[in-house]
């Protein structure tokens, strides 16, 4: 499923955001860049030792919620990962919309940044961090389609998901854009 935001394409596919060939992907890390599960060890794991070494070595104080660091693709196809931190779910009354949306966009600025013409992102904060996978979805998609409606880039912004049940909570907010 597409949708065009001006010239900049908004994509959803279910998939493994590692074997994505876009110029950059998102890693939902943890705030000491310190690998893990899920989205994060995947990645890890596909990317290389290297990518470990460069975030021990260039952010030694790790990342905050709503930020995001960027290091080689090591192994990938991409030539970027953007680690970012998304919110831990505390009931919503903690920020946790802010920052969700702040993790999206930090991603964005460092994929205008870096001249990306195609990020893929993950559902960040819906895993472990247990942000409700409907909230979550409607400040990604809310937040990635106002950046490209002011910057108008990157031109290519994927949403890689890990099940037919998050393609399909994309899916409703995305379709909700034609009305």
């Amino acid at each position: 499923m597409k949708r065009l935001v001006g010239s900049c394409v908004v994509e959803l596919t279910v998939g493994d955001i590692t074997s994505e060939q876009t110029d950059a992907i998102v890693n939902a890390a943890n705030s000491q860049l310190a690998g893990g599960g899920g989205v994060d060890g995947a990645i890890h794991r596909a990317a290389g030792p290297s990518i470990m070494r460069q975030t021990r070595e260039h952010y030694p104080d790790g990342c905050p919620t709503g930020g995001a660091v960027v290091t080689d693709g090591g192994q990938l196809a991409a030539r970027y990962i953007f680690h970012t931190v998304g919110p831990i779910w505390q009931g919503g009354r903690s920020g946790e919309p802010d920052l969700l949306r702040s993790a999206y966009r930090s991603c964005l600025e460092l994929a205008v940044e870096h001249e990306c013409r195609s990020i893929a992102f993950p559902a960040i904060s819906t895993g472990v961090y247990g942000y409700p996978l409907d909230l979550a979805t409607e400040a990604a998609l809310d937040e990635i389609r106002l950046f490209l409606e002011s910057q108008r880039a990157p031109e290519n912004v994927r949403c890689v998901l890990f099940s037919e049940g998050a393609f399909g909570a994309y899916s409703r907010v995305l379709e909700s854009w034609d009305r």
